[in-house]
């Protein structure tokens, strides 16, 4: 059973492109994709939804694109307040929070306050997100406190306690992992779809989790019947 996915949204800029609009309109319009996405996952009993949403190499992207980035953020964390409650749907956030802008962090932390008790699908939001980063803010929090650097210790550190990620979704055919849950996911199973993410439908979805539940896995080791 699936418990836990990661997904890499590609495409929002090369989308905007196609359609000849400027790249913040295809992040909006990957921001509708999304909300689609995570109610589809909710109904279909996932336990934990990873999103890629803003990478800490991001902010190499022009600085009018990145601004707009932040804004949608901002704008689209909590005036969801009303879908996370009738979706019963838990925020959380993974990333470096204290470089964010001081508004972004507000909203990250109060989505978290508002949505803590919801005990259905929980979203987890890299915003500022980097894996080897985590990696490091995971081992200085054990350093910090004493504790020993072991595989178990470390999962704990990190900046969500989750499970591992058991499948690994990539949009606009991209096939790399740019960075992204790099300690969750190394036995993590990948999926990668031809489709910019604004045209990722809620079947795309249905169609590879179908496809990944006939996968074997082995986690280094053998099937016998093999």
């Amino acid at each position: 059973m699936l418990k836990h996915l990661g997904i890499i949204m590609d495409g929002n800029g090369r989308w905007a492109t196609q359609q000849g609009k400027k790249r913040t309109e295809g992040h909006l319009e990957g921001v509708k994709t999304t909300k689609r996405i995570v109610k589809k996952a909710s109904e279909l009993g996932i336990n934990y939804l990873s999103l890629y949403t803003f990478s800490s190499e991001n902010w190499k992207r022009a600085e009018e694109e990145v601004g707009y980035l932040m804004g949608l953020i901002t704008q689209h964390l909590r005036r969801e307040y009303d879908f996370y409650r009738e979706n019963n749907i838990k925020v959380v956030h993974s990333g470096d929070l204290e470089a964010l802008p001081p508004k972004v962090q507000e909203e990250i932390a109060g989505v978290q306050e508002d949505t803590q008790k919801f005990d259905g699908l929980t979203v987890n939001l890299l915003i500022n997100y980097g894996g080897r980063a985590e990696v490091v803010r995971a081992a200085s929090r054990l350093i910090k406190a004493g504790k020993t650097v072991t595989e178990q210790n470390m999962s704990e550190a990190m900046d969500q306690t989750l499970p591992d990620v058991d499948l690994v979704i990539r949009t606009a055919g991209e096939q790399r992992l740019s960075n992204f849950m790099l300690w969750q996911a190394s036995y993590a199973e990948y999926a990668f779809s031809q489709k910019l993410w604004p045209n990722f439908t809620e079947d795309d979805l249905v169609t590879i989790l179908k496809e990944y539940a006939g996968r074997k896995r082995k986690f280094g080791g053998y099937n016998e019947d093999e």
